[in-house]
């Protein structure tokens, strides 16, 4: 391993047992392994899970190119929210850190954890045992016309010219529509309200619009994370689902368990290193 690789650091955690043998199985979005690194002062067992990478790779302007590259960003996405999960699931309580956040050596990255110290202990008092759910909510009301469109003219247009029958038509199809959007609007509400008392914190994200969206039906009206704690996971979605219940048109899409990263502090631009 070359002196001049950079530290990438993937979580802040305290050092434990649990969480040493978890990282010496462990690989990085470089292949490389991972291990822990202690702040340069004594006191509480506070630690970086890091890997020392390439700066051909993770130096400022190679970054940022291979940040326009979808292959390469999803490939190393995956990878670092590996290590992630594999140290959540050793038990440890973790605080993910975004992707690539990269010192130029150890000792930058020792001043960071001193640098922050208190409050990485206090999140991470505050995350044990916690866990991250998504929950979107889907609006795809099921609106039809109010009467089959052939070209006979139904009877309450007897005697309409065509121009005026079809303006009526229009004029149905949307009351119906909003009619639709605001029966689900409300139960929105009444879902998300419902999450947020059975969760301990809640991070609304803007809702998933064009590409975003993906593939799923409808229009995404809520995309919000919630920090649960581990062990009311089944009955968050289950009081989640009952609010929802009997909504035409409304869908809840969870995801999750996830490490909270909604919910752990990101470093500071300063205390970060282009290299």
């Amino acid at each position: 391993m070359s002196d001049t690789n950079l530290v990438y650091a993937y979580a802040v955690l305290r050092r434990t047992p649990e969480a040493e043998a978890a990282t010496a199985r462990l690989r990085g979005v470089a292949g490389e392994p991972i291990h822990l690194v202690d702040p340069a002062v004594t006191g509480p067992q506070l630690a970086f899970a890091v890997g020392h990478v390439p700066p051909a790779d993770y130096a400022a302007a190679p970054l940022q190119a291979h940040l326009d590259d979808l292959d390469w960003l999803e490939s190393t996405v995956r990878s670092h929210h590996a290590v992630v999960a594999a140290l959540v699931a050793s038990g440890a309580a973790v605080l993910p850190l975004r992707l690539a956040t990269v010192y130029r050596d150890v000792h930058g990255a020792r001043q960071a954890l001193d640098t922050r110290r208190s409050y990485f202990l206090s999140l991470l008092d505050r995350l044990t045992g916690h866990v991250e759910l998504g929950v979107k909510i889907y609006a795809a009301p099921d609106i039809t016309p109010p009467d089959a469109g052939t070209e006979s003219a139904p009877d309450p247009f007897t005697g309409l010219g065509v121009g005026r029958a079809y303006q009526v038509i229009r004029r149905r199809r949307q009351r119906r529509n909003e009619e639709a959007w605001r029966t689900v609007a409300l139960a929105a509400t009444r879902v998300t309200e419902t999450a947020r008392t059975l969760a301990v914190d809640r991070v609304a994200h803007t809702p998933e619009r064009g590409s975003l969206a993906g593939s799923a039906p409808g229009t995404n009206v809520g995309n919000d994370a919630y920090l649960v704690p581990a062990d009311r996971v089944d009955a968050f979605r289950t009081g989640i689902l009952a609010a929802a219940q009997g909504v035409p048109g409304l869908r809840v899409e969870f995801s999750g368990p996830w490490a909270p990263y909604s919910f752990a502090l990101q470093p500071q631009p300063h205390e970060e290193t282009a290299a």
